[in-house]
């Protein structure tokens, strides 16, 4: 059995994923899975790094279930989910694994993940309870108590420390074999979008340690592939933190999650309606008021 192995799930961004691919040692275990990208993202991969094992899928298959599809072919003893859009700096892989032998006890491994101007990207979190979910990463953010997101964040504690967390961004996560037999897969219910929450909270659930480890750098140009079809990232980020909420805190408070993030999005396109209706950048307003239609008529209505 190798020691590592990388699992990088690919979708319409040829360029960034050779540059990720370009910063990977050699040596290493990769497998591609490419979901039906249309940019010849799979026939760069075949003739630009013939030691990679492509898996090319002829359909969007999802983030999570596609990362599923690397983990049943990976061969190591720790399996390094990885972004297309981030590229592994110095001996980071060497120090994940090193660090992770060292503490047996140990899950899964996030390294410090930084902007393209090498600025430290948050990338630790706590688990979401009801009233973070009502404020991050919505129109309400701007108006939430600062202890309330500071705390999800974990922006109270110091960056450059190695620290025990509740969950690590998805973008470069590092977990155990034995772990990831004993808790499972990711759960494909989840498109995209708080599959690496819920997963760690498996683990922790199962008395695995989640650890946030300053001393590997990966750089992250974030959501490269999410950003090309805005209402589809809409609508998967929304119903995923309402899943989340279903598995973990019961369909009550994923039923007022839902309600509340529905009424937000009708807000939104009264608000949009009626700035279109002053006359202010009118096919702006009316591209916004039909992305918040369609979020709205999905209903935010997790899979089964």
């Amino acid at each position: 059995m190798v020691d590592l192995s990388i699992v990088i799930v690919n979708w319409n961004v040829r360029d960034l994923l050779r540059s990720c691919l370009r910063s990977i040692a050699p040596g290493v275990e990769v497998i591609v899975v490419d979901n039906a990208s249309t940019d010849g993202s799979a026939g760069m991969v075949r003739c630009e790094f013939p030691s990679v094992r492509l898996v090319a899928n002829d359909e969007n298959r999802g983030f999570s279930a596609a990362n599923n599809q690397g983990i049943a072919l990976a061969r190591g003893r720790y399996v390094l989910l990885l972004n297309p859009d981030a590229e592994v700096l110095g001996d980071a892989l060497d120090a994940m694994v090193a660090f992770a032998d060292e503490n047996p006890d140990v899950g899964v491994v996030g390294p410090q993940l930084l902007n393209p101007d090498r600025s430290v990207q948050s990338s630790r979190r706590r688990f979401p309870t009801l009233m973070t979910a009502f404020f991050e990463s919505t129109w309400l953010q701007p108006c939430a108590p600062r202890c309330l997101l500071r705390r999800y964040y974990v922006a109270d504690r110091p960056d450059d420390v190695v620290q025990d967390v509740d969950w690590v961004d998805g973008a470069a996560l590092m977990a155990r074999r034995e772990a990831i037999d004993e808790v499972g897969g990711l759960d494909e219910g989840f498109f995209m979008y708080s599959e690496e929450l819920d997963w760690c909270y498996r683990f922790r659930a199962a008395g695995w340690r989640v650890v946030y480890f300053p001393a590997a750098h990966v750089v992250h140009y974030r959501g490269k592939s999410s950003e090309q079809v805005v209402v589809a990232r809409h609508i998967h980020f929304q119903t995923s933190k309402v899943r989340y909420f279903s598995k973990h805190h019961g369909p009550l408070a994923a039923g007022v999650l839902r309600l509340f993030l529905l009424a937000n999005y009708a807000w939104q396109v009264g608000l949009e309606g009626a700035k279109w209706l002053l006359g202010h950048s009118r096919p702006l307003r009316a591209q916004r008021i039909a992305a918040y239609r369609q979020v709205l008529q999905s209903g935010l209505r997790p899979q089964r």
